[in-house]
């Protein structure tokens, strides 16, 4: 079992599944959510509004994880997760994000997924402080690679030199 950081465009990735940090509407947005539905193409977008809301405007509540496929990505998946809003850690953002980590990974475990890339989840608009985001992505990988053996390889992925670096101090 792996656990790597590469400095990458996360929708270039030729995956089993790569992770979209999304919002709970799903249905595209900014940061990497719009760059992963941009390159998804429009097939996406129909496969999310197809997820049904578990109450109004919401079809992944935050910490949840929901999976469609890649479409006209190299991946074969996208597994959507929601991550906190950081309101200084005592909202249980810790918990929400630790939370976004085990329902993808779980996810993944049962599509029988071998290998799955996860970006910075939270760190962009969301503020998450990036050295405690790191912390939470590999205690959990870790954790959930001991106890269930999978996925093979796990890749956390940075767009910057910053992330990258905050990412492989964590590892």
């Amino acid at each position: 079992m792996t656990i790597e950081v590469v400095h990458a465009d996360i929708t270039t990735l030729d995956i089993d599944a790569i992770v979209n940090a999304a919002n709970e509407r799903m249905l595209g947005g900014g940061g990497v959510d719009g760059a992963i539905h941009r390159a998804a193409g429009p097939e996406l977008l129909a496969a999310c509004r197809a997820i049904p809301e578990v109450r109004p405007g919401v079809r992944c509540p935050t910490g949840e994880a929901r999976i469609t496929p890649g479409f006209r990505l190299a991946a074969r998946h996208v597994i959507h997760t929601v991550g906190p809003v950081w309101h200084g850690g005592a909202l249980g953002e810790p918990e929400l994000l630790a939370n976004c980590y085990r329902s993808s990974l779980a996810l993944a475990r049962e599509h029988g997924l071998g290998s799955i890339a996860f970006p910075a989840i939270s760190c962009g608009i969301y503020g998450y402080p990036e050295d405690q985001a790191a912390a939470v992505a590999v205690r959990e990988v870790r954790a959930f690679q001991a106890e269930h053996g999978a996925p093979q390889r796990v890749l956390l992925v940075a767009f910057g030199d910053r992330m990258q670096a905050v990412l492989r101090e964590a590892l």
